[in-house]
């Protein structure tokens, strides 16, 4: 009898594998900790091999955008265009939570990879159905775009990890000096952030329904 158990076969590397992994040393490490022969040896094999899949670093960002992207869910098209592109913001929002760390790169991208152009393809055609024009369909596009980015960065990379001042002032001075924004503060909270959003969003859309019935 053999003195031990044979080893499980190794599962075979995949473009699928990678992704999956690479996904994982960003969220633990952020995308600097993302390097090729960490990647390779968490998937337990040489840096070099990953080079068959992915001929640069840049490649595979550009293919954990687009895992990232692609799994942003479109509402069904039965619904309003108002709530297709209500649901669509959500669901942005939400990808933009669970890759955090990737999301500073996902918001500047330029999307111009096959699934990137095909995913502003269909936000512009949710937003051509409210407007009703092109033209406008593209205004609103980026300005959507700019309020939905803004928090999704705000949340996840935001305001409150940033850079403090090597001394900053205390609750007292607060209290003292800025009362409205000592009244406030509680709104900025984490357990606000999803009213937060939702009002700003409610805010955003009825200025689009608003600038159609002006036209």
């Amino acid at each position: 009898m053999p003195s031990r158990a044979a080893k499980a076969p190794k599962a075979a590397l995949s473009r699928e594998r990678i992704v999956a992994a690479a996904l994982a040393l960003v969220e633990r490490e952020g995308l600097d900790g993302l390097t090729m022969r960490k990647l390779g040896a968490a998937l337990r094999v040489e840096a070099m091999s990953l080079y068959h899949f992915f001929p640069s670093k840049r490649h595979l960002v550009d293919a954990l955008v687009d895992h990232a992207i692609a799994s942003v869910e479109f509402p069904h098209g039965r619904l309003t265009p108002v709530e297709r592109m209500r649901r669509l913001m959500r669901a942005y929002r939400a990808m933009a939570h669970r890759y955090g760390k990737l999301y500073p790169v996902i918001a500047v991208h330029r999307l111009n990879t096959p699934t990137g152009v095909r995913f502003i393809e269909r936000v512009l055609g949710i937003a051509r159905d409210i407007t009703g024009d092109d033209e406008s369909a593209a205004r609103s596009f980026r300005a959507l775009g700019y309020y939905l980015m803004g928090a999704a960065l705000d949340e996840t990379m935001g305001y409150a990890k940033g850079p403090s001042a090597a001394e900053p002032v205390d609750g007292a001075f607060i209290a003292r000096e800025c009362p409205l924004l000592a009244r406030s503060a509680r709104y900025f909270q984490r357990d606000q952030w999803d009213k937060t959003f939702e009002q700003g969003m409610e805010e955003m859309l009825a200025g689009l329904t608003r600038a159609k019935r002006k036209r």
